[in-house]
């Protein structure tokens, strides 16, 4: 792990690295010494690890939970190169979209070319960051919404270190299989009104996860749309689980 910058505002501080080609962004707790809970924070379709709403929410959980917070660009994403292979599949979820076809089948296709790669990288980020002093081996959680949800539920699946989770704004398409494997607890989040994943989709990938300690929380809304609370439930979700 190479560290590319450092700066610290209002009681965060916040670290710019690259881990091979991966590049990410780490914050802590300014002056913070010791373990502590790890949130891994997945990025939604074509934004990256410092979309404003990535970095709002790390922040609050940081300054508010005490936690550590690591988000990733996901491949194809943020400062990576861009395939010739995602960027035909992007190009036909595209057309589908202006089409308004149900683009879900496309979603599902993209998620999984992307999560061959990004579950591997997200374990070898996992287990460099949980090297850090100020972060240390403590309890880990995810949270992940749309794309980040496609491809947290495989990460989550085979990462045993992961003690919880926030998901939420997808279906079930291309994911049964490795819902069925996750069995941590979950907070899933789905907006009534969403104009890209129809409510039965998102009401059938809750319904997949194993999890026997699951809730599901429905808002009025578009895809995007989660309204703020939202945030403050997810921080007292992972205190509850994550100590």
């Amino acid at each position: 792990m190479r560290f590319i910058s450092r700066t610290s505002l209002d009681g965060v501080t916040q670290r710019l690295f690259t881990l091979g080609e991966v590049p990410g962004v780490l914050w802590t707790p300014e002056g913070a010494d010791g373990p502590r809970p790890l949130i891994l924070m997945g990025h939604g379709g074509g934004q990256h690890k410092t979309a404003p709403g990535v970095v709002a929410r790390a922040r609050r959980f940081v300054t508010e939970g005490g936690l550590a917070v690591v988000a990733v660009d996901a491949p194809d994403h943020g400062d990576r190169p861009k395939t010739e292979e995602f960027a035909r599949i992007a190009a036909e979820l595209r057309g589908g979209m202006a089409a308004g076809e149900d683009v879900t089948p496309r979603l599902a296709a993209m998620h999984a070319h992307l999560s061959r790669r990004a579950v591997p990288e997200w374990q070898e980020v996992l287990t460099a960051v949980q090297e850090l002093d100020d972060v240390g081996a403590g309890p880990v959680g995810y949270w992940g919404m749309s794309m980040g949800c496609g491809l947290g539920i495989p990460f989550v699946a085979a990462e045993p270190r992961v003690r919880a989770a926030v998901l939420g704004l997808l279906g079930p398409h291309g994911l049964t299989e490795s819902a069925a494997r996750v069995t941590v607890p979950v907070r899933f989040l789905l907006q009534w009104d969403d104009d890209l994943v129809p409510r039965a989709e998102g009401l059938a990938l809750f319904d997949a996860l194993a999890s026997a300690d699951k809730t599901l929380h429905a808002n009025p809304g578009r895809h995007g749309e989660i309204p703020e609370f939202e945030t403050g439930g997810a921080l007292r979700f992972f205190a509850r689980h994550l100590g």
